[in-house]
């Protein structure tokens, strides 16, 4: 039982123009937040330029030799370029692809976090070259750069929190009188429960990780084990959902306990099953968004649930025994009217 609306059929309730306005703010806000933690390490390095070799260290060997130099204002320039060229890329994705407050809320931390980490690694090259002459045998401390990863997270976190949620905008348009059914009695309660896992991406994460182990233990670079400690939290975040349908509509929750979101029963337009092509649609596995503002569970290709809900947004998930869960998701819808 698979099926996609056709062109021109697909249910619509509600314009984006409202979420857009939501959007905007929060990106606004967000991207300014990351721009300054950018351009005030970039002050800040700037403020050494008297300090500084002429031709500072910018690149390091794996066994912490210098082996690439640059001038500390070129070495400022580009940190500062490339902070801002991700917190442009945050912005741009958060504002135009926004529809649903998860999108928003990454967004908002991404442009943190990029301001932060590019900055904080700007400072931590610099700062150990101050009143040297001869940047040549300057060491970049492990532990510094595991700092540089982490510490961004914090704002990042405070601003992903700080994005306002969705408030619940109840779909005014019926059912689709094709869109299928389950038989509910009256005062009967149904839970459908699926665990959504693994799939190509765990694969590409676990390989990810054991290589940045063996890269720290080789180069005894014992910082460096803080990357695949992080990646081994991403992965476990973003490949295994436990996904949910009863009465109150649809959950997807990491088995981490973030990301995850709910889409009242109230805001489906219709459910249905699609098939869905990871790369094509959504350029990746995991929690992505794909065009025009879809959010997608995406572990594997193949079977999913696509849940069209009001305001012009939708959610897919990659997920066994679709059918049945978007049977029982139009039964709730059309109970909620």
């Amino acid at each position: 039982m698979t099926s996609t609306p056709p062109t021109g059929t697909r249910p619509t309730d509600g314009a984006p123009e409202a979420w857009r306005g939501r959007a905007r703010r929060a990106m606004t806000w967000a991207s300014a937040a990351g721009a300054a933690l950018a351009l005030a390490a970039a002050a800040v390095a700037w403020s050494w330029s008297g300090e500084l070799p002429a031709e500072a260290a910018s690149h390091w060997s794996g066994s912490g030799v210098p082996d690439g130099f640059s001038t500390p204002s070129s070495l400022v320039l580009l940190c500062t370029a490339l902070a801002l060229g991700l917190v442009a890329l945050f912005c741009a994705i958060g504002t135009l692809a926004g529809s649903a407050a998860s999108t928003r809320r990454i967004a908002a931390a991404g442009s943190v976090w990029s301001g932060g980490f590019a900055g904080g690694l700007l400072l931590v090259t610099l700062a150990p070259q101050r009143g040297l002459d001869d940047a040549s045998q300057v060491g970049l401390s492990a532990g510094a750069m595991a700092l540089v990863l982490v510490a961004p997270l914090v704002p990042a976190v405070v601003a992903a929190m700080l994005v306002p949620g969705d408030p619940v905008l109840a779909a005014a348009a019926p059912v689709p009188s094709d869109a299928p059914r389950v038989a509910v009695r009256d005062g009967e309660r149904v839970v459908w429960l699926r665990r959504a896992t693994g799939g190509p991406g765990l694969a590409v994460g676990a390989v990810s990780i054991l290589v940045t182990v063996a890269l720290a233990v080789v180069t005894q670079t014992w910082g460096m084990l803080v990357v695949p400690v992080l990646l081994a939290g991403l992965f476990v975040a973003m490949f295994a959902f436990s996904v949910r349908v009863d009465g109150s509509g649809l959950t997807v929750r990491s088995v981490a306990g973030w990301p995850g979101t709910h889409v009242p029963a109230a805001e489906v337009l219709a459910a249905s099953v699609v098939h869905v092509s990871p790369f094509r649609e959504f350029g990746g596995w995991g929690w992505r968004v794909g065009s025009g503002g879809r959010v997608g569970v995406v572990l594997r290709q193949g079977e999913g649930l696509l849940v069209e809900r009001s305001g012009g947004r939708s959610l897919v998930v990659t997920v066994d025994d679709a059918a049945t869960a978007a049977a029982l998701l139009n039964t709730a819808a059309e109970r909620a009217r």
